[in-house]
């Protein structure tokens, strides 16, 4: 699972910078002209950042027990299509109600976190 990991994490870190630059090049007059250049960063932003989390979670995989590391991995995968996806759904429809699937992307994300800062602490071995 620990290369597992690290491979996703590679892989949606090298998709943000791509999804990044199409942004900022390709699509820069639609997201201006609706102004969603910062909503759409925000989404490559919170990607890339989870993206690193998932490859952090792949090195310290090893060194932790239970299972609370791949229900991170898992939290973290789902927020970034949920949070991530819903704002570059938003950005190229313009579709506003599309924003409603995007808290429960940052709900993921918290989650992860949540779940690797437990199982730093040993409290729990689930």
């Amino acid at each position: 699972m620990q290369k597992i990991m690290i491979a996703t994490g590679a892989i949606l870190g090298g998709l943000a910078v791509m999804i990044g630059a199409f942004g900022a090049h390709a699509l820069k007059d639609l997201l201006e002209a609706t102004g969603r250049a910062a909503t759409f960063e925000t989404g490559v932003k919170y990607q890339m950042y989870h993206a690193i989390l998932i490859i952090l979670l792949g090195v310290v995989a090893p060194k932790l027990t239970g299972n609370l590391i791949n229900y991170s991995f898992y939290a973290a995968l789902v927020g970034i299509l949920l949070f991530s996806g819903s704002l570059y759904a938003l950005c190229l429809t313009n579709t506003p109600k599309l924003g409603i699937i995007t808290p429960f992307g940052g709900v993921a994300f918290i989650v992860a976190w949540a779940c690797l800062a437990i199982a730093a602490m040993g409290k729990w071995s689930v």
